[in-house]
């Protein structure tokens, strides 16, 4: 009896449904984990704990935690030799590379394990793009809200312009304020439905100094109030990988707040000659930043930085900074820094603040990935 041929199947692979094992758990950790012996010696590290420290795992396992970690606190120095349980150290500032940078330190020990403990680090200021915040109502709700309002809006302008032709000159002011406010609210309205919108532009290869120097245009153009704004670049930095017109929005922004803020404070004290914004770039050498995305390392190792000497936001608003609706200015909306993350994350990029209380500066960081090169030399995505 005649038989068909056989149809090879075109069904996918059977995905694998068993839970991972506590290995793969661990790399897929967004914080550092460093496992320590009784000795406080490091004997494993999962990959973030690498990026972070900036070197590989082969180079920090066998050394002391206070020879990888340094300064260790002195609290927590004490914590590591008495050999105690739990410890949770919130914002304390350890070198990486040479930069100081602030941390939250956990250290958990191991029931079944005496003198065995978990150390994790995570550094403080930088957004972490989880699946709860890219889900949340607070990032969804204004495109929705955008979407009910707009139409209204346009019928409340059509009506007052029509208004001012019938009215005599002397309350068509009136009528013109009706419009401007509509106006205004419309450009709000658009900044949220951009801050909740899941789509994102493109990224290509470009040059980061040239798109610096196209946002200090525009805020050269706006004026600057009297505030000196100061280039430091680094002239061998290789092209990024980032949306040219996104990446101009973000230091737009930042430029824009980091001038106000130094003008404030220079006309609060009487010494407007002080007011300074300084932007910096460089490739962080042996301290890469890595943001995870989609089960996904990406290295972060060029560093755009926006520094002013204003009086620095208020220290209740710091851990809220980058969320919608949070503002230390009194006319603030709040959408500013909100959508400046979104659009560092759009790009696969990080964005950090920190406040150096000592020298009286504000930074905001941005990290950015590199764009690859070909064979011949070229930028490609």
């Amino acid at each position: 009896m005649a038989t068909e041929p056989a149809v090879p199947s075109t069904d996918s692979p059977p995905v694998d449904t068993s839970a991972p094992d506590p290995s793969a758990q661990i790399s897929g950790l967004v914080f550092s984990l460093i496992l320590i012996d009784p000795q406080g010696i490091v004997t494993q590290v999962n990959h973030a704990a690498e990026a972070l420290l900036g070197t590989s795992a082969k180079r920090i396992i066998g050394q002391r935690l206070d020879r990888v970690v340094t300064p260790l606190d002195d609290r927590v120095a004490n914590w590591l030799a008495s050999g105690e349980g739990a410890l949770v150290a919130r914002d304390i500032r350890v070198k990486l590379a040479g930069l100081e940078v602030p941390v939250n330190l956990t250290m958990s020990a191991l029931a079944s394990h005496p003198g065995w403990r978990v150390v994790t680090i995570s550094q403080l200021g930088h957004e972490k793009a989880s699946s709860e915040e890219q889900g949340s109502p607070a990032v969804g709700a204004p495109s929705i809200l955008a979407h009910e309002i707009k139409n209204p809006l346009a019928a409340i302008r059509g009506a007052a312009q029509l208004i001012a032709r019938k009215l005599p000159h002397a309350d068509k002011s009136l009528a013109r304020m009706i419009t401007d406010e509509v106006d205004r609210i419309a450009r709000l309205i658009d900044r949220m439905q951009q801050l909740g919108s899941q789509a994102s532009e493109p990224a290509q290869p470009c040059n980061p100094h040239e798109a610096i120097r196209s946002a200090l245009a525009t805020v050269r153009a706006a004026g600057l109030d009297g505030v000196e704004v100061l280039e430091e670049f680094d002239p061998s930095l290789p092209p990024i990988l980032a949306n040219r017109d996104a990446l101009e929005q973000v230091l737009i922004n930042l430029v824009t707040n980091a001038r106000d803020a130094a003008a404030e404070t220079a006309a609060r004290s009487g010494s407007a000659d002080t007011a300074r914004v300084v932007i910096r770039t460089r490739y962080v050498s042996g301290l890469v930043f890595s943001a995870t995305r989609f089960g996904r390392t990406i290295r972060l190792p060029i560093e755009i930085c926006v520094s002013d000497n204003g009086a620095g936001v208020d220290a209740d608003l710091r851990d809220r900074l980058f969320e919608p609706f949070v503002s230390s200015k009194p006319s603030g909306q709040g959408l500013g820094l909100a959508l400046v993350r979104k659009l560092m994350r759009d790009m696969d990029g990080s964005i950090s603040h920190e406040r150096e209380g000592r020298a009286g500066l504000t930074h905001f960081r941005l990290h950015l990935p590199m764009a690859h090169r070909d064979e011949a030399g070229k930028a490609r995505k």
